[in-house]
C-alpha cells in the first residue's frame, strides 16, 4: 500500500485572492456617470440678482425747538405761539413718521407749572420723545 499525500487543498479550497473584475466594473460605471454629469453642471443660467445691504437705513427724525421764556411766552422754532396754537402744531407733527423730537428749553425764572403745561400738551398730542435743552451757566471770573 502506497502512502499518497491527500493534499488537494489547492484545487478544492477557498480562494484567498480578491476578484478585481466587479470593482473595475463599478469604477467604470461611476466614471461614465461623472463624465456625463459634469458638462451639465457647467451650463448654468446666469441671473443678475439685486444686491441688498445689510445695514438698515437710519433716518434721523427732525427736531422741534420749543422755548418757554421767563414771562411765560411759548416759542415754536423761535416764533411765538398761543396755547391753542401749540396744541394744534403738536397734533400736526405727531402724525409725521418718523416722529420728531420735541426739544424743550425753559428759562430759569419761568414757573414749573408753565413747563409742565407744555409737557402735558406734548403728551396729550401724541409726541413720545421729549428732550430738555439746558444752557450751561457762564463761568465766573475771579
Amino acid at each position: 500500500m502506497a502512502l499518497s499525500r491527500m493534499s488537494d487543498d489547492d484545487e478544492d479550497g477557498l480562494m484567498n485572492e480578491i476578484n478585481m473584475t466587479p470593482l473595475v466594473d463599478v469604477m467604470l460605471v461611476l466614471l461614465i456617470i461623472f463624465l456625463v454629469t459634469i458638462p451639465a453642471m457647467q451650463h448654468a443660467v446666469r441671473i443678475d440678482l439685486p444686491r441688498a445691504s445689510s445695514q438698515p437705513e437710519e433716518v434721523k427724525p427732525a427736531h422741534i425747538d420749543v422755548a418757554v421764556q421767563a414771562d411765560g411766552t411759548i416759542l415754536w422754532d423761535d416764533h411765538p405761539v398761543s396755547d391753542d396754537g401749540l396744541r394744534a402744531r403738536i397734533a400736526e407733527v405727531a402724525r409725521a413718521r418718523p416722529q420728531p423730537e420735541l426739544h424743550l428749553r425753559a428759562d430759569r425764572k419761568v414757573p414749573y407749572e408753565r413747563v409742565a403745561d407744555v409737557m402735558s400738551a406734548a403728551q396729550a398730542g401724541g409726541l413720545t420723545k421729549i428732550g430738555f435743552v439746558t444752557d450751561p451757566q457762564p463761568k465766573k471770573r475771579k
